[in-house]
């Protein structure tokens, strides 16, 4: 063989062992009962896959491969997850039976390996006469277990748990509720709680936390705003109340809290920023940029409509809010100008869904 054509050879050979570059997609829900791919590049969407059972869908968590997405619906009281590619339903954990109601509040998650789902559980005892509230715990259901999944196991956890999320370690998986819960799914044991709303800090009150949409895929990081009042300020004044950030980095299992400003407006959820990890975004009513280690509102901008959900593409310059209403819109991550707004099919409702990026 030439010189040239073993170069050839040789070049078209590594080229192939190479990995293809991943692309970005966000999925979403609507009413009545949808789960739907975004190209952000094109600003469409690219399929619409309508989840069996009934409404309303929300929370969404997807493993590493991103190849199926787990829907909480049914109202909240079943998980099912869909084939990306084929938009078949491979999954489905049905909560309750005719005597007792199981309610599962967002808090679901599945491991980044993809085999097995956690979410946790309220449970309500129907009786003819009366209702008997049950212990909350977190059921582990394995994904292999197809259309009739039960759980394989179970084990105690906190009311109040809104979200889950697996960490860099694979036995571990925290929970998000008036404190931070590091569990380990094997022993079913609590190793480690961050304190949130018992952290104890000195001139501070308790603070409130509304966390109900996952979005830490990107950078890794949890979040969410905070709201607490100052114990040692007059109630009068402007310091009185602050509003802050709570980031948990899911690597390194360390929880970071900084407040950022007096308490003038209402933020509902927050990302942090893959490409700048002391740079996080929250919305609602205006889309906020804060500097999560200064402590400072680096930008704010109002919107046109209120957004409950916000993610970030990986390279940390295009800003998605949605989860509310029927668009999903895109913001710059420096200038926080406006790029472009996607719609969903039909003008149809977002609720209070999640939005999640997956890389195919």
């Amino acid at each position: 063989m030439l010189p040239i054509k073993k170069a050839l050879v040789v070049l078209c050979c590594a080229a192939a062992s190479l990995p293809a570059f991943a692309k970005e997609y966000l999925l979403t829900v609507t009413r009545p009962n949808n789960l739907h791919i975004v190209d952000p590049e094109k600003r469409e969407v690219i399929r619409t896959i309508v989840l069996p059972g009934d409404g309303i869908p929300g929370a969404i968590s997807v493993p590493k491969d991103g190849k199926v997405a787990y829907v909480l619906t049914n109202r909240m009281e079943s998980v099912v997850g869909v084939d990306l590619d084929t938009g078949k339903p491979v999954f489905r954990a049905d909560f309750s039976t005719p005597q007792r109601r199981v309610k599962g509040f967002f808090a679901v998650a599945v491991s980044e390996d993809g085999k097995e789902l956690y979410a946790h559980q309220a449970p309500v005892q129907l009786g003819r006469s009366e209702y008997k509230v049950e212990d909350t715990y977190i059921a582990v259901f394995d994904t292999a277990d197809g259309m009739n999944a039960k759980p394989r196991r179970s084990f105690p956890a906190p009311r109040r748990i809104s979200l889950l999320a697996p960490t860099g370690n694979p036995d571990h998986l925290l929970a998000l509720g008036w404190d931070m819960y590091l569990f380990n799914t094997k022993t079913g044991k609590i190793e480690k709680t961050f304190p949130i709303r018992h952290w104890e800090r000195p001139g501070m009150g308790e603070p409130d936390v509304l966390a109900m949409w996952g979005t830490f895929e990107q950078a890794r990081v949890l979040s969410t705003p905070y709201f607490v009042a100052k114990t040692d300020a007059a109630p009068d004044s402007p310091e009185a109340f602050k509003a802050g950030i709570a980031t948990f980095d899911l690597d390194a299992e360390t929880l970071k809290v900084k407040e950022f400003e007096n308490a003038t407006t209402v933020m509902f959820s927050s990302v942090v920023n893959p490409a700048a990890h002391n740079e996080a975004f929250l919305v609602m009513n205006q889309l906020s940029k804060v500097d999560t280690d200064t402590g400072k509102l680096i930008k704010r901008v109002e919107l046109p409509q209120t957004y409950y959900a916000v993610n970030i593409s990986g390279d940390g310059k295009d800003v998605y809010v949605g989860g509310a209403l029927d668009k999903v819109s895109i913001y710059d991550a420096v200038t926080l100008e406006k790029k472009g707004d996607i719609k969903m099919p039909g003008g149809a409702d977002q609720s209070i869904g999640w939005m999640r990026v997956v890389k195919r």
